[in-house]
């Protein structure tokens, strides 16, 4: 027979000394393959902390990047927080003088009503024949017979007047009193004035309350004065106001 030829098993021998005299050497004989093992698993583990190192070092940086973002995030909202809060403070400054506005337009309002209101009774007063015919000193009495009149007798110098505004209507010959003018004042009233002297107004004219409708002298003193109300003669001293 050939001579048997043995494979060669190789072995690695870990020897332990230590520092102290009476403990001696020893010597551990491991096996290749565990010592590759070892040195595997060891590199596993390793690899494995460096892995969660940089896994963890990736976390933190992605922490604080998102950290710093937040912030920043938070900073713009506190400053945009900032901004809508003067924004609401102008609004209510701009509210309030709004509101100041409105009341003082509301009470130039009320104010330019009333003044209308009185503007427009004034007028309506002033439409009402209510005023006496002649300026000056007069007498007068009424009329004992036809349509109700009352007869006024002036003193020179006085004038014969509009005892509310209107319009002349009419400006005829009167065959007693010689003229005769009529004042439609726009209410279903008409006054009618009748008297001798040189007449100041025409037919068309528009008068206020107190203007000049004849001149009173010597030769002309009498005035007759008569009133309507829807188109019937009524007793002028219904409304007549006469003081003194």
């Amino acid at each position: 027979m050939g001579r048997q030829r043995h494979k060669r098993k190789n072995s690695h021998v870990v020897i332990v000394t230590s520092d102290s005299v009476d403990v001696g050497m020893k010597q551990f004989r491991i096996r290749p393959w565990v010592l590759q093992m070892i040195i595997f698993i060891l590199c596993i583990i390793i690899g494995a902390l460096i892995g969660f190192i940089v896994y963890e070092k990736e976390t933190w940086d992605q922490g604080s990047v998102q950290k710093t973002e937040e912030q920043e995030a938070l900073a713009v909202l506190e400053g945009e927080k900032e901004v809508l809060e003067q924004e609401k403070a102008d609004l209510e400054i701009k509210i309030a003088e709004l509101n100041e506005t409105v009341q003082i337009l509301s009470e130039t309002v009320n104010q330019k009503t009333q003044n209308e209101e009185l503007l427009t009774e004034q007028l309506n007063k002033q439409s009402i024949p209510t005023e006496c015919p002649l300026t000056g000193s007069a007498t007068m009495e009424e009329a004992a017979e036809g349509d109700p009149m009352c007869i006024f007798s002036g003193t020179t110098g006085s004038m014969v007047v509009a005892t509310a505004g209107g319009t002349v209507i009419a400006v005829n010959d009167d065959g007693e009193y010689g003229h005769n003018v009529w004042v439609d004042h726009g209410n279903g009233y008409v006054t009618i004035y009748r008297n001798q002297g040189e007449v100041k107004v025409k037919q068309g004219q528009t008068v206020r309350q107190g203007n000049t409708l004849m001149m009173i002298t010597d030769e002309n003193s009498k005035l007759g004065y008569q009133m309507m109300k829807d188109s019937a003669y009524i007793n002028p001293m219904e409304l007549l106001n006469i003081s003194g």
